[in-house]
């Protein structure tokens, strides 16, 4: 498979302003793919960000392996960053945000309340790379449609300041991807999960690459998904995507058979799954009591 980069311009203008606008916030919450928590973290961001507080936001939870999902949390709380499960699309996980929010800014608003300082709302910037739901969460925790929303990446371009009730203002950035992947396995999972604009892609690599770590991973689920034999997950990925094109009735459209398997894959119909494993560091003790 190709290297795959995507760097539009906007996204350098908008790491400019994010940097620039850092030193107004309180907190950040940093939206991911709870899918690839890790892959989906921009390095770039954390080198901007640095020493400020901020909330990992593990977005679409409901499409990744559940067990993955609490090894990541207790492996990011044990860097001292708190991780929260969320499905933005149905709004779960939002009260969480928020009380953490202010868990996290209590002793700072304390130290302001006793120097005889005005009460005000907490301030967050929202920062994550493209199609990992950030509009989404944004719209449900503002409880209206504020933010554009689109299932693509690079519908949010501008930024702009919302208010979240009462308690928090938190300032929207678009998504932001880094002009290079030191880990050609890190551009194949954004690809997978759709962070990169599929006419940038070779869909079909991308499919064989889902397919493989599906045979590997999860291959009870793709077997029952598409009727497959047990000898069948023997194949070549691109003879097993023949296959299922075959048992689809899609005969020799395969670049047809290519865009519903990849559709299948990212919307979870196949089986909840996570691309980045947890790294050795964490033991197996926490790993069993999670």
């Amino acid at each position: 498979m190709a290297t795959i980069q995507w760097y539009p311009g906007h996204m350098a203008k908008a790491k400019r302003q994010v940097a620039e606008k850092l030193k107004l916030v309180d907190v950040v919450f940093e939206l991911v793919d709870a899918r690839l928590p890790e892959s989906s973290r921009n390095p770039v961001l954390d080198e901007i960000i640095q020493h400020k507080p901020r909330i990992l936001i593990l977005n679409k939870s409901d499409l990744a392996d559940r067990r993955a999902t609490q090894q990541w949390i207790s492996y990011y709380a044990k860097q001292g960053i708190p991780a929260i499960p969320i499905v933005a699309q149905e709004g779960k996980g939002m009260k969480e945000i928020t009380a953490k929010a202010q868990e996290l800014m209590k002793p700072k608003f304390d130290r302001m309340a006793e120097k005889g300082m005005k009460p005000r709302p907490i301030r967050a910037m929202s920062i994550g790379i493209p199609n990992v739901g950030k509009s989404t969460l944004i719209n449900r925790l503002v409880k209206k449609n504020i933010a554009k929303t689109g299932n693509k990446p690079g519908v949010t371009k501008a930024q702009q300041w919302l208010k979240l009730g009462k308690e928090i203002e938190l300032l929207d950035t678009p998504g932001i991807l880094w002009p290079k992947f030191e880990d050609p396995a890190i551009g194949k999972k954004l690809a997978l999960t759709g962070a990169i604009k599929d006419t940038l892609l070779n869909i079909d690599d991308i499919v064989l690459y889902g397919l493989n770590f599906l045979k590997e991973n999860h291959p009870d689920a793709l077997a029952k998904r598409y009727n497959l034999d047990k000898e069948d997950l023997n194949l070549s990925d691109a003879e097993l995507l023949m296959l299922i094109s075959e048992k689809r009735n899609f005969r020799d459209d395969y670049e047809r058979a290519a865009e519903m398997v990849l559709h299948e894959i990212r919307s979870g119909k196949i089986s909840p799954f996570t691309l980045d494993v947890v790294p050795v560091s964490l033991s197996e003790g926490d790993s069993e009591n999670d």
